[in-house]
């Protein structure tokens, strides 16, 4: 994975606040940020498939595995 430097125009209150959130510098909360964004479309893809999946769980099994 290799870097990349970029230039962002974000308004000074915006900064900010996301400073003052995630308690770190620019650096860090932009990184934060993007991540958060890059992760949005798998949580939605999860979010939907809520309730479509059935699993066979025994619960008296899986507790007996922890004695």
């Amino acid at each position: 994975m290799s870097d990349r430097k970029i230039t962002v125009h974000v308004p000074d209150d915006l900064s900010r606040k996301a400073q003052k959130e995630t308690g770190e510098g620019v650096t860090a909360t932009v990184r934060r940020g993007l991540k958060l964004v890059a992760a949005s479309s798998a949580y939605e893809r999860l979010r939907r498939m809520r309730g479509t999946i059935h699993l066979d769980i025994d619960l008296d099994d899986l507790r007996a595995d922890r004695q």
